[in-house]
């Protein structure tokens, strides 16, 4: 809450304040009744003091929209500062699931992230807001109250009082109860949005498989687990609820039966009776406050506990303290030295040694599984390497600033993802103010141009959601285009030319061997029609470097290369 400790905490002396006035209005009024109603003089006095009567009058009118003042003004102050707790957070939160690693997104699923974003916020905005109040509000209520009658009457504030440990025992068990429950609630609603999130992004895979009915039961299925674990947690607290607000409600039997004895009796004044018939709520309704408040705090816990693990995360892959300045652009000099990589316990890639000069191009092949795309992502450290290094202009990666080497490197992923915004948008997406012609430049390098300036607005055309709209050729060619567009040092085309034409796929070619900026490009690729002009062509099994060579060197070899050759051509 830095940035809002102060507002919160006068919020809260303002609630302390406004609650601990509660008992002046009472006391007034035993005044009015003990003065000049229960008084043998009370006649009199309604005569020689009527003055005092109008002052005592008054006093409680002001004390009321005095306090009615306090309540206002620290309901606001509560509400601005969760307000802005929660925009705080939620954009701190962002930025650091923005600078995770990629295992960060191996670990934590996209529905769970938004309901820990949105969901989670809130409870813990609500719990800020109106839960901490109510807790400091029904605390500082109930303790003056009970300080007030025990100066009033000691036995009488007892006798009061004499329900409150059964109340704390029955909360305690609900709270022990209703825990787990709220975590296992938690988790149910992160699955349902998980599912919704996943057929929303797949609903062109569903309807290709003709699977709406069996994804709707799926999702049913999750919804009902729910609803279920909802009903549950609201069903226990519903069996507490009956005894909670018994107790509470029998202690206004006992002040009646207590009070009107000890009236009788002369242990009390009428106006002292009344002080206690006025307060009795701020004994009762706490009581029955308590056991909103401990599932309010439980659903808080449970939320909370799922924003820390977030709020408290720290990427492993980040710039050293060290870390070099780069002056100038990179060359593109590339050096693999004895690298090995390991998705927890499985070996992904072992002992991989190459060089790459700059203005070299390389293609990277090699079966399904191999860890093409792994070595590729090496560089641009998305991952980091398990042993050994990845030196470029003659510098290990883990040197660079993430920012400046990232700079430096144009990706065009396997996985081709375009934001809902224009062509022109997602092309220019490395640099805002890129001018049009660049961007026209850099489409029809990519071979884009055409079937851009066809469509309705052009380059303005909105692109749907992860491209929806275009052909998978299509999105290659505009996510080629956006890496050219920043023009790297460093080009990674992680089988960008697949969906593409055979005739698409020779106009790109001959694009790259003609950027107009100096660039070494390293490419994956399945089609040799697609590598066999590279430098150096180098094939990967079960992770290692199992060929390496120009395209007339293996094919004169027995290997996979030769294989892959004479299966296409």
């Amino acid at each position: 809450m830095k940035g809002y400790r102060a507002t919160y905490i006068t919020g809260i002396i303002l609630a302390v304040i406004n609650q601990s006035m509660f008992i002046i209005n009472p006391y007034l009024r035993q005044q009015i009744i003990d003065t000049f109603f229960d008084n043998p003089n009370a006649a009199r006095n309604l005569t020689e003091q009527k003055s005092l009567l109008i002052t005592f009058l008054l006093a409680m009118c002001g004390f009321t929209l005095l306090r009615a003042t306090l309540y206002y003004s620290s309901t606001m102050l509560f509400e601005h500062s969760s307000q802005g707790l929660l925009f705080k957070v939620r954009a701190y939160l962002f930025d650091n699931v923005q600078s995770q690693d990629a295992s960060f997104y191996d670990m934590y699923r996209t529905g769970d992230i938004m309901t820990r974003l949105s969901g989670d916020l809130e409870m813990v905005r609500h719990s800020v807001a109106w839960v901490i109040k109510q807790m400091i509000e029904a605390v500082v209520v109930f303790s003056v109250s009970t300080v007030y009658f025990f100066r009033l009457d000691s036995l009488m504030a007892v006798c009061l009082l004499s329900m409150t440990p059964v109340i704390f025992l029955i909360s305690f068990i609900f709270r022990k109860k209703v825990r787990p429950m709220y975590i296992n609630l938690r988790d149910r609603l992160s699955e349902m949005n998980t599912g919704a999130e996943e057929n929303i992004s797949g609903n062109r895979v569903i309807k290709a498989f003709a699977r709406e009915d069996y994804e709707i039961r799926r999702f049913d299925q999750k919804n009902s687990e729910y609803k279920e674990a909802n009903q549950k947690t609201a069903l226990t607290w519903m069996k507490f609820f009956p005894f909670l607000e018994s107790i509470a409600s029998g202690l206004i039997v006992i002040q009646l039966l207590a009070g009107g004895l000890f009236v009788i009796n002369g242990r009390l004044t009428l106006g002292e009776f009344t002080v206690f018939m006025g307060l009795i709520w701020t004994i009762s309704v706490p009581m029955r406050m308590l056991g909103n408040i401990i599932n309010d705090l439980q659903r808080f816990t449970a939320s909370a506990n799922k924003i820390i693990e977030i709020y408290y995360g720290r990427p492993k892959i980040v710039d050293r303290i060290d870390a070099v300045n780069l002056k100038n652009r990179l060359n593109g000099d590339i050096e693999f030295r004895n690298v090995s990589f390991k998705y927890g316990n499985k070996e992904a890639l072992s002992n991989i040694n190459f060089k790459i000069k700059a203005g070299q191009t390389i293609a990277i092949m090699g079966e399904t599984g191999s860890g093409k795309t792994t070595l590729v992502n090496l560089i641009p450290r998305i991952y980091d390497v398990t042993d050994g290094e990845i030196i470029i202009d003659g510098i290990n990666v883990r040197m660079l600033k993430l920012n400046e080497l990232r700079s430096n490197i144009g990706m065009a992923t396997q996985e081709v993802l375009l934001y809902s915004d224009t062509v022109e948008g997602n092309i220019a997406f490395g640099d805002v103010e890129m001018p049009i012609e660049n961007v026209l430049k850099c489409a029809a390098g990519a071979d884009a141009h055409g079937f851009v300036s066809a469509m309705s607005d052009g380059y303005d055309t909105i692109i749907g959601e992860r491209g929806v709209g275009l052909s998978g050729g299509q999105k290659q060619r505009v996510a080629l285009a956006r890496a050219l567009a920043v023009k790297p040092s460093i080009l990674i085309l992680d089988d960008t030319t697949s969906a593409v034409d055979l005739e698409t796929e020779k106009h790109i070619q001959k694009s790259l061997r003609y950027l107009d900026f100096p660039c070494t490009k390293i490419i994956i690729a399945q089609r040799v029609s697609s590598v066999k002009d590279a430098d150096k062509i180098i094939v990967l099994k079960n992770g290692r470097i199992i060929e390496s060579g120009t395209h007339s060197e293996l094919i004169q070899n027995d290997g996979y290369y030769r294989e892959i050759y004479n299966l296409q051509l």
